[in-house]
């Protein structure tokens, strides 16, 4: 039985990769370290009200086998850069850190399509520093998946993205080849790959983009 520790659980991707988690019978506890409390009550599920600031006196408690992490922010709700990296790449690269000091033999993190350390692009160039620190730390099996357009049903309005992600639909079946790794994608089906990686996929580094993660999920 395995023990998961998930970091983001309220977000997007985060919130359906709790439930699946919970849902999942390889799973014999769930640990979700949020920033409010989650509306969601199960046996396997402990909750950790945290953010990076708190992780030092959290370290105790944050012992898993593996460790998910769908944490990140929007330029509009974090305008700061200073802020949104510290969200971005501090806190993923330090819940890692610990989680690996603590024994976790996986680490499984939401980038984005594009991702490069060297990008001209704060945001692709924050998410490629991301992947790149989170990989240094070792851990015996790294998955990192990398969506373009997120779509599905959020609770917040958003009429410019619901825009978007119409257009994404409509381009989905245009896109072929390399270029297929740039199709929108649902995030729960984001979440069952991250799980069906964690399950299915042997030892060392692999990078999702679309045509991986749908091939996870047996399409």
């Amino acid at each position: 039985m395995t023990t998961a520790l998930v970091f983001g659980a309220t977000g997007f991707i985060g919130s359906q990769l709790l439930r699946g988690l919970l849902d999942h019978a390889d799973y014999s506890r769930v640990i979700a370290v949020v920033r409010r409390p989650v509306a969601l009550s199960d046996p396997k599920l402990t909750v950790l009200i945290g953010d990076l600031d708190r992780l030092p006196e959290l370290a105790g408690q944050l012992v898993a086998d593996e460790v998910f992490i769908a944490l990140g922010t929007t330029r509009k709700q974090t305008p700061d850069q200073a802020a949104y990296y510290r969200i971005d790449h501090d806190y993923p690269v330090e819940a890692a850190r610990i989680a690996r000091h603590n024994g976790a033999r996986a680490v499984l993190l939401v980038s984005s399509v594009g991702a490069d350390a060297a990008s001209r692009s704060f945001y692709l160039r924050a998410k490629g520093e991301t992947e790149r620190d989170v990989l240094a730390l070792g851990f015996p099996h790294t998955a990192i998946f990398r969506p373009s357009m997120i779509m599905g049903e959020r609770a917040e309005h958003r009429p410019l993205e619901r825009l978007f992600i119409t257009l994404a639909r409509i381009a989905n079946p245009l896109l072929h080849g390399a270029a297929d790794r740039f199709r929108g994608i649902d995030a729960g089906d984001v979440a069952r790959a991250m799980i069906a990686a964690a399950r299915t996929d042997a030892p060392g580094e692999r990078i999702y983009h679309w045509r991986e993660m749908m091939a996870l999920l047996g399409r």
